[in-house]
Order: structure tokens, then sequence, then C-alpha cells
């Protein structure tokens, strides 16, 4: 999450007359993550979510997400499916770019989770992979394997100004890991960015997967990979927690088994979801505009993870 546009109240509260809300109380813009412009909102009948889709996601995607997350919200999955306004529809506009009204969940999202709370995401994961077994939309990935090269040539060698020798570095990777990874395997809707801000708990329970925009159709243990990446190291990518890593797969496979082909190609999986998230972070860190109310990620410990999944690769700049 975070705020690239800004919202005036008087738009906010002209916005919110198409539901039955109640009216505007309060609002508050949302800084972390780097995606969507999004705003916590209070009315006189409660709280919601405003989220502004901003250019990385298209308006001709959003119709896929939201019917997602209304199967999700079917199959009684703790997701936040979009409130319909008075006429049924669910995507608006809103200071010129598409907007939804999102129901609020209950819950924190964690900075230092434990392995109780890793091993009930792994479940929640698992759950949602069974819930789309009959979930018919399909949409590419629009941060695949295939758009990796692309992007990492965009960046070309400016990647150096981040660190000496990191373009050298994604370079072998991108050698390393695209001449390795699976063509088959099991393609279902995946959430494909579950990190520990995008799942909402109170206690050991998970009470929200939320943030489902970079949802499409994908192999599903790389869900599972993005996601271990994502819970099994700290914030600098430096240290990474065994127990918490091993504790979310286990979850996860209590409810949907790993084959002997999906625990082969898992460190392939794994270290592609370090490149992925290496290269959108160094693109954002490249281009944020300077005014943007936005948290800045660190390319660089997604580059130590992948040192973890893949020290064969002898990366130089993480």
């Amino acid at each position: 999450m975070a705020v690239y546009t800004q919202v005036s109240t008087e738009a906010l509260a002209d916005f919110l007359a198409r539901y039955d809300v109640g009216e505007l109380v309060s609002a508050k813009g949302i800084a972390e993550g780097v995606e969507n412009s999004n705003f916590l909102v209070d009315t006189t009948r409660g709280r919601f979510i405003l989220t502004l889709y901003e250019k990385r996601v298209a308006a001709g995607d959003l119709p896929f997400f939201m019917a997602l997350l209304d199967h999700l919200d079917a199959k009684g999955l703790p997701v936040p499916p979009a409130i319909p306004d008075r006429e049924g529809g669910v995507i608006q506009h809103l200071e010129g770019r598409p907007a939804c009204l999102i129901k609020f969940l209950p819950g924190v999202s964690l900075s230092h989770p434990t392995a109780a709370q890793a091993h009930a995401t792994g479940e929640a994961l698992a759950n949602m992979h069974r819930a789309v077994a009959d979930f018919a939309p399909s949409r590419p990935n629009s941060m695949g394997s295939e758009t990796w090269m692309p992007l990492f040539e965009r960046c070309g060698r400016s990647l150096d100004t981040i660190a000496p020798g990191l373009h050298d570095d994604l370079a072998r990777a991108l050698d390393h890991v695209l001449a390795a990874w699976p063509r088959d395997g099991d393609r279902i809707a995946i959430h494909a960015d579950l990190f520990p801000d995008n799942v909402l708990m109170l206690g050991n329970n998970v009470t929200g997967l939320i943030d489902f925009y970079f949802a499409c159709t994908d192999l599903r243990v790389y869900d599972l990979a993005v996601t271990h990446s994502a819970w099994s190291f700290d914030a600098s990518g430096r240290t990474y927690h065994r127990a918490i890593g091993e504790a979310l797969i286990a979850g996860y496979a209590q409810h949907f088994p790993l084959s002997d082909e999906d625990q082969a190609e898992f460190t392939t999986l794994a270290s592609g979801a370090c490149i992925r998230f290496a290269l959108s972070r160094a693109w954002d860190w490249l281009n944020t505009p300077a005014d943007a109310l936005v948290t800045r990620k660190d390319p660089l410990a997604y580059m130590r993870r992948l040192n973890q999944y893949g020290p064969a690769l002898g990366l130089r700049a993480a």
C-alpha cells in the first residue's frame, strides 16, 4: 500500500455518497507498500479501505482481481472483496484513477512473525490454492519469468548506482535461473505477493489475506516460493530464519502435500522469486517520484536472499 494520488475531502465525500456506507468521518493515507494509493476511511457506519489503482495496475485487470476475491470470499476465506455501490458497480473512478471501496478486515500485519504464525500462513495459502480449483478466469503473470530480462534491460547499468556490481550479478543470476525454470507444473490462480504485510493476524490466527493486485495464473509452487522468500528472512535479507521457513512449508504441506518434483524445483522457484523482487524494487528505487508518500524497498535485501538459495552463483553486490 502507498499514497501516490491525493484525494480531497470533498471528492471523497462525493465518492462515498454512491454507497450505503454512511457519511465520511475521517480518512488517512497508508504509506506502506509501493503499488497503489490507499486510504483508511471511517464513516458513520464503519471502517473501509479505499484503493486508487496506479499505473502498474491496469484497469482491464481489475475484473479478474474482483472475481477472484468474490470467489474466495464465497468459499469462506478471509479476503476483502470490493463493496458494490447502489447500482451494483464495484469499479469506480476518483481523482482520475480507477478506484474501489473495499471491506476492512480486522487484524495486524507482522514485522517479526513466529513459527506458529508462519505455519498458519502456510495453511491459509494452501487453503486458498485448494479453493481456486474451480476458478475459471485466468490472467498472465505481469511480473512472470518472461518479464524479468526486459525489466533488467530497462534498468541497465543504472543498477550499479544502487550497488557496484549489481548489474552483472543480476545478469548472471537471470541466465542461471531462467535456464532451469520449470516449463510444466500445476498452474492456478496465485496471490504472487504474500508478504507478511499482506497477511493480517490476531495472535496465531490468520484474519486476512489482502492486496491481490499481482494475482495471476502461474505455477502453484511458485506462490509458496514467493511466500517463503518473504517470510523466512529478516528485513535486510541477511539472516535466514530456518524455523520460520520450515513452519511455513509444513503448514502448507498439511493441506497440500508437495510432490518430489515440487521439492526438487523449489530452490529454482525461490531463486526466481528473489530475482523478481530484486528487479521490481530496483526499478522502483530508480524511478519513484521524490514527493511520493511511499516507502521504497531495498533491492539488495533480495539479492542477499538469492545468495541463500543459490550460493553457487557467487554474487558480489549483496
